[in-house]
């Protein structure tokens, strides 16, 4: 059962992080700080998610 758990939780992990990457594509940032958040969601899946979803560029369609 822990494999499938973490089979799951894994899956959802990585449409999270994609989603999280197309977004900061769409962002008005700057190219530089789009590719230190990108590589940071790469790097640190996880930690680098929560950090874009509460520290990260906005797509400029996308209102807080």
């Amino acid at each position: 059962m822990s494999i499938e758990v973490g089979g799951l939780f894994g899956l959802l992990l990585l449409i999270a992080d994609v989603w999280a990457i197309l977004n900061i594509f769409q962002s008005g940032a700057s190219t530089g700080a789009k590719t230190l958040w990108i590589v940071l969601v790469l790097i640190l899946p996880l930690v680098g998610f929560i950090l874009w979803f509460l520290l990260g560029p906005r797509a400029s369609s996308f209102k807080r």
